[in-house]
């Protein structure tokens, strides 16, 4: 199984290089999963993987001008916000049972990957369904709109431990009308900074296997060398699609296995 866990090390930034994406959103399954640690384990050890990757997949958005750096600071301020309530305060002080009677026993484990796995099918809809035109909406409202989508952003980010890049890339689009390579230029940055600090202020609170994780990221960081040397000849669009419906599969996979097989 550890072996499966490390050649999925590979896929995660393979896809990411590929898509733009979205590969990090396997990273909790798989440690959860395949190597037995506990969901509040997992997230933190999967803001790190998420957080390098996307400081290696920023780095080529950054010297081609595509990160909109006043941009990130103000969607990301409100999202490290976000971020440490959701670490600091909601995580440490969730009870060991959030359901425990009529029969039914939904532990604090549980209603984490339960939680995941719903942002899962979400993201795999978003990729799975046809390209939408996004149309830009103006305004100074859209400052506060921004702002309020970035606490939102970092209150995902934080519990459960994804990107969530496919909520930053439309919010940028969308509020502020910036083009699409921007957007993904500028959300990569904002998650490479909001995971790091993150799994920063959750040192304290986890312990950490070092070795073991700088393996596992270097595996992703591999992948996604070779996912972004061969974007270039592979169609995302298409691949997008394909890889939707795997998330979409391992999505009701978990809410099955916590809900009916635990």
């Amino acid at each position: 199984m550890h072996a499966i866990g490390y050649f999925l090390a590979v896929i995660i930034g393979l896809v990411m290089g590929l898509i733009g994406g979205g590969g990090s959103i396997l990273s909790v399954p798989v440690f959860a999963y395949l190597f037995d640690i506990d969901a509040i384990t997992a997230t933190t050890l999967s803001l790190f993987v998420v957080g390098i990757t996307s400081v290696v997949g920023s780095v080529s958005f950054i010297k081609q001008g595509y990160v909109k750096f006043p941009m990130a600071l103000k969607f990301g301020i409100p999202s490290i916000l976000g971020i440490l309530f959701s670490r600091r305060v909601v995580l440490p002080h969730l009870p060991p049972y959030i359901v425990h009677r009529w029969g039914i026993t939904i532990t604090k484990e549980m209603f984490i990957l339960l939680l995941f796995a719903i942002l899962m099918l979400i993201s795999a809809i978003k990729m799975i369904q046809k390209k939408e035109r996004v149309r830009p909406v103006r305004g100074d409202g859209n400052l506060t709109l921004l702002a309020s989508q970035g606490l939102l952003v970092g209150i995902i980010t934080g519990f459960i431990g994804a990107g969530g890049g496919f909520l930053i890339v439309p919010a940028l689009v969308m509020l502020m009308g910036i083009r699409m390579k921007e957007a993904v230029g500028t959300s990569l940055f904002i998650i490479s900074v909001n995971s790091l600090i993150g799994f920063i202020s959750s040192l304290d609170k986890v312990e950490v296997n070092w070795s073991f994780l700088l393996i596992f990221t270097a595996l992703s960081i591999l992948g996604i060398l070779i996912g972004v040397a061969f974007s270039k000849r592979i169609e995302s669009r298409k691949l997008k699609p394909l890889f939707g419906y795997v998330v979409l599969s391992m999505g009701i996979w978990i809410i099955i296995s916590e809900l009916f097989l635990h």
